[in-house]
């Protein structure tokens, strides 16, 4: 199963007294979730899927850093302006979105090395990989520092 995406469940949240608050706000613009969808209630803006170990070896080409990415999806009908929000992984890797408004019921894919920016995909221009395949953590915040959402992986476990 190595080098396949993994799709993130958000079922396991884990809930504090400042992320209440926030989710009592997503729960009011959420979609609702269809019969065959197992995640029984969605974000408005979510890390939808992770490619962390990218396919193939690791020869920190531009194809193969472009095969590692993060996606971001918006389950709501409007668009969401992601100007200034992070992507960060656990050792402060940080990728910035610049003049970004991602559409309704719309994914990005940001990828971690050099391309041209589009409506479906990102480019952080990096030449190292930023995701570990052992164990790393994807975290969003919006363009004020709060927590949107994560995902993390481990040796065996992927968490969301």
């Amino acid at each position: 199963m190595q080098g396949e995406p993994v799709t993130v469940s958000t079922s396991a949240r884990r809930l504090t007294a400042a992320a209440l608050t926030a989710a009592a706000l997503t729960a009011a613009i959420a979609v609702p979730a269809s019969a065959t969808d197992p995640r029984p209630h969605r974000q408005g803006v979510e890390i939808s899927q992770v490619q962390y170990d990218s396919p193939g070896p690791d020869d920190r080409s531009n194809r193969s850093l472009n095969q590692e990415w993060v996606e971001i999806t918006n389950n709501t009908r409007r668009s969401v302006n992601l100007d200034g929000w992070t992507l960060s992984d656990a050792d402060g890797h940080t990728y910035t979105f610049d003049h970004y408004r991602l559409g309704g019921r719309s994914t990005v894919r940001v990828h971690t090395g050099l391309g041209r920016d589009s409506r479906t995909d990102l480019f952080q221009d990096r030449r190292a990989y930023v995701w570990n395949n052992d164990r790393d953590r994807a975290t969003l915040r919006n363009d004020h520092g709060r927590f949107i959402d994560d995902a993390s992986w481990g040796r065996r476990h992927f968490h969301h």
